[in-house]
């Protein structure tokens, strides 16, 4: 119980994860503090913090729970459940195809996926991992990975690239009706290179809707290129590289990667490049 309240600094969350009651977290960690003769964390209004006594006693509290947990999945393996929060479309485009395979390499990690926009707030949202799209996260209180660099590629229709020349340009492009998601690129590279769309861009606010309109034949979309698969749209003109921007895999820096968390980082990022 102190290690979960240590680790959310928060009863509630700590109970939550226990599935006990916040009084009786509250209560085991005040006797643990009588019997210690320490006080162990500071209360205030709206959770907790660890005195300098608890943080230094929990570093090997928490060390020596893991080695405990480690050596009991060693030797009688649980299923274990591990949340992902991912944004709609890397869910839709890369995760879900990729899926079976993970459930068939390891039947025992169930992978909770969470497909949503917004920030994680791992303390309070109780997600074990995100994947994000950005630059590599600067938060001291983070650890992450990247899974992919971001190449963006335009892709239409068989129909609408028979109606392009060869390898067209970006001034060519700029003819035609484009489609666009929430990041705005198009409208990014065409204003760093002078140029406007010359129809009207069609915008959505998913990646994976641009997609369909696309495949629609409805213009040419601006996608991450690992988003295509096996999509049947047909690439028609590469972005310039955009320096330092890719998705990333994020967790909490003081909570240490369990067994099956550190397997579920493992195999995204040794599929980063492989169709699914």
């Amino acid at each position: 119980m102190f290690d979960a309240a240590a680790r959310h600094l928060n009863f509630r969350l700590a109970a939550d994860e226990l599935h006990l009651s916040q009084g009786a977290v509250a209560q085991q960690v005040r006797r643990l503090e009588a019997d210690l003769g320490h006080k162990l964390f500071q209360r205030h209004a709206r959770g907790l913090s660890l005195t300098d006594t608890g943080r230094s006693y929990h570093h090997p509290v928490r060390q020596a729970l893991a080695l405990i947990e480690d050596a009991t999945n060693t030797l009688a393996p649980a299923e274990q459940k591990i949340s992902l929060s991912v944004p709609p479309s890397f869910a839709s485009k890369w995760l879900v195809p990729r899926l079976p395979e993970f459930e068939l390499a390891h039947p025992r990690i169930e992978l909770r996926i969470l497909a949503e926009e917004a920030l994680s707030d791992f303390r309070r949202d109780g997600i074990d991992l995100a994947i994000r799209l950005g630059p590599c996260p600067i938060d001291t209180d983070l650890q992450s990975e990247q899974l992919s660099t971001l190449e963006l590629v335009a892709v239409t229709h068989l129909n609408v690239a028979l109606t392009l020349r060869n390898s067209p340009s970006l001034a060519d492009l700029s003819q035609c009706t484009l489609i666009q998601d929430g990041h705005h690129y198009w409208d990014q590279i065409l204003r760093k290179a002078g140029l406007a769309a010359q129809k009207r861009i069609l915008q959505f606010n998913q990646t994976a809707l641009a997609m369909g309109a696309a495949m629609n034949g409805q213009g040419i979309a601006l996608v991450p290129r690992i988003f295509l698969g096996n999509q049947a749209l047909h690439q028609v003109w590469q972005a310039p590289e955009m320096d330092e921007i890719g998705f990333h895999i994020v967790w909490p820096r003081k909570r240490p990667l369990s067994n099956a968390q550190r397997t579920v980082v493992e195999w995204l990022l040794s599929h980063s490049e492989t169709p699914p």
